[in-house]
């Protein structure tokens, strides 16, 4: 859960507010309902969710996410896996009771290990996540980045010092400014890859 949750937090902290809930979506919903973990997750979710419609100023939509993601959160204490749900369920609350709020008040911060992380703090496996994450928010080929976290995680069990997968996939999460640039060498890498190892696997056909 710990690269999802970093992942998602860091994409936050960067702006990425819609593309956030997809870090931790693929893992919440693989957990038990009603746990803390899943409520955890969910209201952090909802938290993204209302912050989105607040950008189209849709305020109906931010008072209800509002509403029900305070809910998810309100059993949880201030500091849950070391994230400041203390501070989101404040605001959560807030904006629930006026939707406006959110004009009024910056969008807080989220924090993980008392530290408001961005993609630039994030190790390979989370920084993956995060790739994919913002892959399918910009419609980039998520099959490439899938790939590419794939050829790294292999290079870095393989004990390899150095990975242009480890390098590029870490760049894409990143690099907001280059990231088409980066998703192009990705993609080269990625297709050399894949033909090298299909010739590989046609010599012990």
């Amino acid at each position: 859960m710990d690269a999802h949750l970093r992942a998602g937090v860091a994409i936050f902290n960067a702006g990425e507010h819609h593309a956030a809930h997809d870090a931790w979506e693929d893992h919440w919903l693989d957990l038990q309902r009603g746990t803390d973990d899943e409520r955890f997750l969910h209201g952090l979710i909802q938290f993204t969710a209302a912050v989105h419609h607040a950008h189209g100023n849709n305020w109906a939509g931010v008072r209800g996410l509002a509403e029900s993601g305070a809910g998810y959160l309100a059993d949880l204490p201030s500091t849950y896996r070391e994230v400041n749900v203390g501070r989101v369920r404040e605001y959560l609350r807030a904006a629930s009771a006026d939707p406006e709020h959110v004009e009024r008040v910056a969008v807080p911060r989220l924090t993980h290990e008392g530290t408001a992380i961005v993609p630039e703090d994030l190790d390979f496996e989370a920084a993956g996540v995060a790739a994919h994450a913002l892959a399918e928010e910009y419609a980039y080929d998520e099959t490439v980045v899938e790939r590419g976290v794939a050829f790294g995680r292999a290079d870095l069990e393989d004990g390899r010092a150095t990975s242009p997968f480890v390098t590029l996939v870490m760049d894409f999460a990143r690099d907001e400014a280059n990231r088409g640039l980066v998703f192009q060498r990705l993609r080269e890498h990625v297709s050399k890859r894949q033909h090298r190892e299909e010739d590989v696997e046609g010599l012990f056909d």
